[in-house]
């Protein structure tokens, strides 16, 4: 049976439709998976270097599943002690670092009443509750999208025992269901889909794999920086802002901001402030000369504001789900958008020529 031009629109458009339906209906539930599809994603060139050693695929998944995850067991149980030793040091100093931090203001704040009238310094206090009171509710709200939609215990748990499964699964069958899904393709459109689809792949392998090798370069960096110049809870703090590097510029400089007010509260003197300034500033300059150039590279077609834009509309939408898919979802969107605008350019309502065949 023909289908015209119109009906195939509606077929896809209908099938998109229903395809976020389910997204959204089923978003409690997918953690797991989207988790495991991540995973397996970042691992699959290890397996296609493992292949060409000669192992095959099933015990290559095998080794690589079992080494992921094992290593990753052994960072926590290693790294665990020590970051429940300074999180526990933090909670017991927290009033000597606000008391701290309270002395040091108090010169700022007697010479700013010197300059300002009682009535500028009393809108000045509401301005800054007011401002307070809307990031701390935004925050809030944001964070408590995240922890619902991924830390209650069901799927605390199906994330820890699910995920590697996903993984190996995937790891094994992969060009299985790529054989599968090309033959699904419509015959006519196939290349072009095939040709969308590799520009896809390009971008997230670009930005994925390499921003995750240099968030971890950064967590270590930060991590055992901040330690080593003598800052309580410099663990903790350094490996947040290290991970939270794969958002642009979030991760160094809140990082940067909470060091600082750690470093100030801690020290009585400018010493450890300034060491503190110091490792960020060598990061950054690793982080912009070094490991995104050599890593991640220039051209992988998706600008910071862009991908602040969709990571956090992800979590504020989905929660962690919806962080982990907002990079796919922002590189499709964007090879999309680039196809049209290239299609556009091509067509005779950007060029003003009549298409062949029809009367001047």
């Amino acid at each position: 049976m023909a289908i015209n031009r119109e009906g195939r629109l509606k077929i896809w458009s209908a099938a998109f439709l229903a395809f976020l339906i389910m997204l959204y209906l089923l978003r409690s539930i997918l953690l797991p998976f989207v988790a495991g599809m991540a995973v397996a994603y970042l691992l699959d060139p290890l397996m296609l270097r493992l292949m060409r050693l000669g192992l095959s695929r099933t015990w290559g998944t095998v080794v690589i599943t079992a080494g992921f995850f094992g290593t990753l067991v052994l960072v926590l149980v290693l790294i665990g002690p020590l970051l429940e030793t300074q999180l526990v040091g933090f909670a017991q100093n927290l009033p000597d670092y606000i008391q701290s931090l309270v002395h040091r203001a108090e010169p700022f704040w007697r010479t700013a009443q010197t300059y300002l009238s009682p009535s500028d310094i009393e809108r000045l206090r509401g301005a800054a509750g007011n401002y307070a009171g809307t990031a701390a509710g935004w925050a809030g709200a944001f964070f408590k999208n995240i922890v619902s939609g991924s830390l209650a215990v069901v799927n605390l748990l199906s994330l820890i025992f699910i995920t590697p499964v996903v993984t190996f699964y995937l790891l094994r069958d992969w060009p299985k269901f790529t054989e599968k899904v090309d033959s699904w393709l419509p015959r006519h459109h196939a290349q072009t889909i095939r040709d969308q689809l590799s520009a896809m792949d390009a971008i997230l392998a670009g930005f994925v794999r390499g921003q995750s090798m240099v968030c971890l370069t950064l967590a270590l960096f930060y991590g055992l920086g901040l330690t080593a110049v003598g800052l309580e809870l410099g663990l903790v703090l350094g490996f947040s802002a290290g991970i939270l590097s794969f958002i642009p510029y979030l991760g160094c400089i809140s990082g940067f901001l909470v060091s600082l007010g750690m470093a100030v509260a801690q020290s009585p003197d400018w010493q450890l402030p300034a060491m503190v300034c110091g490792v960020f500033l060598v990061g950054n300059l690793l982080e912009g000369n070094v490991l995104s150039p050599k890593l991640v590279g220039e051209r992988i077609g998706l600008h910071p504001v862009w991908i602040i834009f969709a990571l956090l509309a992800g979590g504020a939408l989905f929660g962690f789900l919806g962080i982990l898919l907002a990079l796919p979802v922002s590189a499709v969107i964007g090879v999309l958008a680039r196809f049209s605008v290239d299609r556009y350019m091509r067509s005779s309502l950007y060029t003003g020529e009549k298409p062949e065949g029809t009367a001047p």
